[in-house]
C-alpha cells in the first residue's frame, strides 16, 4: 500500500496597496494608457522603432481576439477568432529618487511569444503565453524623463492551442522598484514541518540577492497575524552578511500554538509581514497570506485533509469568460468560483496551464483545491481542428517548438510562483500527452482495448510512448526541486498504453481521464498507485464509481463553464458542455451536478416536449407552451420522494427518488400557471422546491446587481439583465436586443448572453438577450463619482442602476 502525507503553509503575496506576485521590492501597476497596434491594421511590418503616436490607446489586461470579429474562415480550435503581429507602448517616468535602486517590468501573462523592448533595447520576453516573466531594465533607465517600453506579441500561428487562448498583455503588469540587496523573483517559501492541533512548527524560506558591489548585512523580521481578527501569533527575526554577488537563502522558524487549519470549509489564512533591513535601514516590505494544512494520500484510501477522508467533487477550468476573452476581472472570477462552489463543487483543476494569481487567491480564501497543471503538449504538437471539433483535417501548429528549450523552466516557473497556495494540493506536469497516436503510438495499440479512439492502432512512424517516460522523469525531478511538500501527477489518456512505459511510474499520484472502466483493474494491477479522476464526463455513472470505491478520491468534470474555442462546426463560439454558461448563469447541467454533489437538500425543475423515454440533464426552466401540448417534467432532486404540483394541485403521489438516473419525471398537459415541485422526507416533510411559472409577453428590463459600490480603481460590478413581463415573471423565451448607456467614471467591458450560437459584435453597446437575460460588465476607469447604468429595447420599459465609484 502506498501512503504518502504531506504538511505545508503555503503564501500569496500582497505589497502595500496591490496584490501582485514577484515577492519582492515596491510593486506599482503599470496598466492605464498603453498604445496598441495589430501589424495588420497598420498595413506593414513595425519594428521596435515604430512610432506608436497614431495607435489606439488601451487598458491592460488586454486581448485583442476576443475583439473580433468571429469569421468563418478562422479555425474552430480557437473560437473562429483571429490571432496576429500586436505591439504595445507605454510611456512612463522612474523618478530621479531611484537612481541606485533596481528597476524591472513584471508581466503576468503575454500570450505569447513576446519580445520586450525598453528605450530601444532588448530586456527579455517569454514564448509561454500562461507564465510571468521579469525584465531587468536597470541599465537603460532615463531618470527623471520619459521612459518607453515596447512589447512585440507574435500571435500570428495563431490556431496554436486546443482551446481559446487570446491574444496579448491580457494579464496585470507592474513596474517594481528594489534595493541592490533584496528578495529574489518569488523568494518567499514558507511550510510547516510538522503540524498538530496544539502546534504548527513554521519554516520559512527567504531568498536573497546582493546585486550591489559592497558587502550588506540583512535582517529579515517576520510577523505572523490571524487574518480573521488580526492577532499577532508568532515573530522571528535573522541577520546575515552578504557578499557582492551572493544569492543565499535565509532560514527561520515560527511556532504557533493551537493553529487554525485551512479546509474546503473553513479556509482559515494567516498575514505572514516580512520587513527586509539592508544595513539596519528597511528597505522592502512584503505581506503575504498563508494557510496550514496537512494531507496524506493513500492508494487504498484516496485523499484526507487534515486526517479527514473526502471526495474531491471538480471541475476542470480553461481561463476566459466569454466576451471578456482572456482577460478576466477578479470579481468575474470570483464569481464563477462562488457559483461552482454553491453546487457542491470544492475542487478546481487547471486546465491545462497556469492560470491568473488571482484564481488561486480566491481558491486560498473561499475553500477550493487546486489542482495546479504546467502543459497539454510536450515535444510534439496534438491536433489543432479548424473546421469543428474533431472534424475535417486538422493542423498541427503549437507551442511545443521552444519545449526543448523552455519547459523545464516553464515548470520551474509555475511551481516557484504557485508553491505558496495552501489551495494546491498537486503539480500537474502534463494533460494527455499520451493520447494514443496524437502524436505517441505503442504496440500494445494493436492488443489493447482503450477508452478513446486510437486512430488506427500502432503507428510505428510516430513517435515511441517510450519517450513518455523519460521526459515525465525529468520534469517530476523539478518540481521535486522546488517543492517536495505536494505530490506529482498527470492526467494520463492512454493509460493501457502509457502502463508499457516508465510514465505512470514516474508519478505520485495518476490521474485517469474518461478511463473509469480502468480503476478497478489497475488498483489490482498495480495496488501502490495512488488513483483519481482527472477528467471526466457529465454522466451519473462516472461519479457513482467515485462515490462509491474507497480509493478513487477525486472526478474533475469537462467542464466547470462554456469556453470559447474547440468550437464545433459554424456557427459555434465554444465548447458548450459546461455546468455554468459564458456569463458564469447556471445551467440545468449544473443543477443536475448539484444534486449529486450537495450535502443539503436539493430540488430543480426542467420541462421540454415528451417524445420517448428520454430523460435529459438539460432541461430548462422553461414553462410555456401551447395549450394542452403533452410536456415532460423532469426534476433533479436529492430527496427520498419527490411531488409535482400544477397550480397549487398535486399533480400525483410523490415518486421514490430514482438511484439509477437521479431523475424523477412527469408527462403531463401544458396548462399556464406555476409549476413546482417539492423534494419530500420520508414523512413526507418538504425539504426544499422549486418553481417556474408560466410568462406573459416581454414588458420591461429588470436589472440585478450584487453591488452597487465599486472600487475606482478597476473594480467591477456585473450586472444582471433580465426581460419580464408586466408581472415580474421572467419570460425564459425573450430574445430582446438590449442597449446599454453609461454617464459616469465607468466603461463597459462586455455584454454576455451566453449563447453559443451568436457569432456577432461583441464590442459594441448593443446584445440580444438569451433565455431571457445577460450579464454587463462594468468597470472604474480610476476616477471617483456616480455612474448611472441604463438598459433601452424598443417596446420595452427601461431600467437604470446607479453605482457609486470610490
Amino acid at each position: 500500500m502506498k501512503h504518502v502525507s504531506f504538511v505545508l503553509v503555503v503564501l500569496c503575496l500582497s505589497v502595500g496597496q496591490v496584490c501582485s506576485q514577484p515577492f519582492f521590492g515596491q510593486s506599482n501597476l503599470l496598466v492605464d494608457d498603453w498604445k496598441f497596434c495589430l501589424e495588420t491594421a497598420n498595413g506593414g511590418k513595425l519594428s521596435e522603432n515604430a512610432e506608436y503616436s497614431e495607435w489606439r490607446t488601451v487598458t491592460l489586461p488586454h486581448d485583442w481576439s476576443v475583439e473580433g470579429p468571429y469569421s468563418p474562415d478562422k479555425a474552430s480550435a480557437t473560437g473562429y477568432l483571429p490571432g496576429g503581429m500586436g505591439w504595445y507602448a507605454k510611456e512612463f517616468v522612474v523618478p530621479e529618487d531611484k537612481k541606485g535602486d533596481k528597476v524591472y517590468l513584471y508581466f503576468e501573462g503575454v500570450y505569447n511569444r513576446s519580445k520586450v523592448y525598453f528605450n530601444g533595447h532588448p530586456v527579455g520576453g517569454r514564448p509561454n503565453g500562461y507564465l510571468p516573466f521579469i525584465c531587468d531594465l536597470t541599465p537603460y533607465v532615463k531618470y527623471g524623463s520619459v521612459n518607453v517600453v515596447k512589447v512585440q506579441v507574435d500571435h500570428t500561428r495563431y490556431n496554436d492551442s486546443r482551446w481559446y487562448t487570446g491574444s496579448g498583455i491580457y494579464r496585470d503588469v507592474y513596474l517594481v522598484y528594489a534595493n541592490q540587496v533584496h528578495t529574489a523573483l518569488w523568494g518567499t517559501f514558507c511550510k510547516v514541518e510538522k503540524s498538530t492541533g496544539k502546534q504548527a512548527d513554521f519554516l520559512i524560506t527567504t531568498t536573497l540577492q546582493n546585486e550591489s558591489m559592497n558587502k550588506a548585512s540583512v535582517e529579515i523580521r517576520l510577523e505572523l497575524k490571524a487574518r480573521s481578527d488580526g492577532k499577532i501569533v508568532s515573530r522571528s527575526s535573522k541577520r546575515i552578511k552578504m557578499e557582492p554577488g551572493d544569492s543565499l537563502d535565509c532560514v527561520q522558524r515560527m511556532k504557533v500554538s493551537n493553529p487554525d487549519f485551512w479546509s474546503v470549509k473553513n479556509p482559515h489564512l494567516y498575514v505572514l509581514t516580512s520587513n527586509i533591513y539592508v544595513n539596519d535601514k528597511l528597505t522592502e516590505t512584503n505581506q503575504v497570506v498563508t494557510g496550514v494544512r496537512n494531507l496524506t494520500f493513500d492508494a487504498d484510501r484516496g485523499l484526507a485533509l487534515n486526517g479527514e477522508w473526502m471526495k474531491l467533487k471538480g471541475v476542470c477550468l480553461h481561463h476566459d469568460a466569454g466576451c471578456l476573452g482572456s482577460a478576466v476581472p477578479r470579481e468575474v472570477w470570483k464569481r464563477r468560483l462562488l457559483n461552482l462552489k454553491s453546487i457542491g463543487c470544492n475542487a478546481v483543476r487547471m486546465s491545462h496551464n497556469p492560470q491568473s494569481p488571482d484564481v488561486y487567491d480566491i481558491c486560498d480564501e473561499i475553500g477550493l483545491v487546486v489542482l495546479d497543471e504546467a502543459f497539454d503538449e510536450w515535444e510534439y504538437p496534438k491536433k489543432k481542428w479548424v473546421s469543428g471539433w474533431n472534424v475535417g483535417t486538422p493542423t498541427f501548429d503549437g507551442n511545443y517548438d521552444f519545449f526543448e528549450e523552455w519547459g523545464e523552466r516553464d515548470l520551474q516557473d509555475m511551481v516557484l510562483r504557485d508553491r505558496n497556495h495552501p489551495s494546491i494540493i498537486m503539480w500537474s506536469i502534463g494533460n494527455e500527452v499520451d493520447y494514443p497516436n496524437d502524436p505517441y503510438s505503442h504496440p500494445i495499440l494493436d492488443k489493447g482495448t482503450i477508452n478513446q479512439p486510437v486512430q488506427g492502432g500502432y503507428l510505428p512512424d510516430h513517435p515511441s510512448a517510450e519517450r513518455l517516460g523519460n521526459i515525465s522523469a525529468k520534469l517530476a525531478a523539478i518540481v521535486k526541486k522546488y517543492d517536495k511538500s505536494r505530490p506529482v501527477t498527470a492526467a494520463l489518456a492512454g493509460v493501457i498504453m502509457s502502463n508499457h512505459t516508465d510514465y505512470p511510474f514516474n508519478l505520485d499520484v495518476c490521474g485517469y481521464n474518461y478511463t473509469e472502466d480502468r480503476y478497478e483493474t489497475d488498483h489490482k494491477a498495480y495496488p501502490n498507485r495512488i488513483l483519481y479522476g482527472s477528467e471526466n464526463g457529465h454522466g451519473l455513472d462516472a461519479w457513482k464509481v467515485v462515490r462509491d470505491s474507497e480509493n478513487i478520491f477525486a472526478q474533475f468534470i469537462w467542464t466547470g463553464t462554456d469556453y470559447l474555442g474547440e468550437s464545433g462546426r459554424w456557427p459555434s463560439r465554444g465548447f458548450y458542455t459546461g455546468l455554468l454558461d459564458f456569463g458564469s448563469f447556471l445551467k440545468p447541467r449544473g443543477y443536475f451536478r448539484r444534486v449529486m454533489w450537495a450535502e443539503e437538500p436539493v430540488t430543480y425543475i426542467g420541462t421540454y416536449p415528451a417524445r420517448g423515454n428520454y430523460l435529459s440533464q438539460d432541461a430548462w426552466p422553461c414553462w410555456n407552451y401551447k395549450e394542452g401540448e403533452m410536456i415532460r417534467v423532469v426534476s433533479y432532486s436529492n430527496t427520498p420522494q419527490t411531488r409535482l404540483l400544477l397550480n397549487g394541485k398535486i399533480v400525483s403521489a410523490p415518486k421514490p427518488f430514482n438511484e439509477d438516473t437521479f431523475i424523477t419525471s412527469w408527462d403531463i398537459p401544458y396548462t399556464a400557471g406555476e409549476l413546482k415541485v417539492e423534494g419530500l422526507s420520508e414523512m413526507g416533510e418538504v425539504l426544499s422546491s422549486y418553481s417556474i411559472h408560466s410568462s406573459g409577453r416581454p414588458y420591461r428590463i429588470r436589472l440585478v446587481s450584487d453591488i452597487t459600490n465599486i472600487s475606482k480603481e478597476r473594480g467591477v460590478a456585473q450586472i444582471t439583465v433580465e426581460i419580464v413581463d408586466e408581472k415580474g415573471v421572467p419570460v425564459f423565451l425573450a430574445d430582446n436586443e438590449v442597449t446599454c448607456h453609461i454617464n459616469g467614471p465607468v466603461r463597459l467591458l462586455g455584454l454576455e448572453a451566453g449563447n453559443n450560437e451568436d457569432m456577432g459584435d461583441y464590442k459594441d453597446e448593443k446584445q440580444r438577450v438569451f433565455h431571457g437575460r445577460l450579464i454587463a460588465y462594468v468597470q472604474a476607469m480610476g476616477k471617483k463619482g456616480e455612474a448611472v447604468v441604463k438598459f433601452t429595447s424598443p417596446w420595452l420599459q427601461t431600467s437604470e442602476i446607479v453605482l457609486n465609484v470610490d
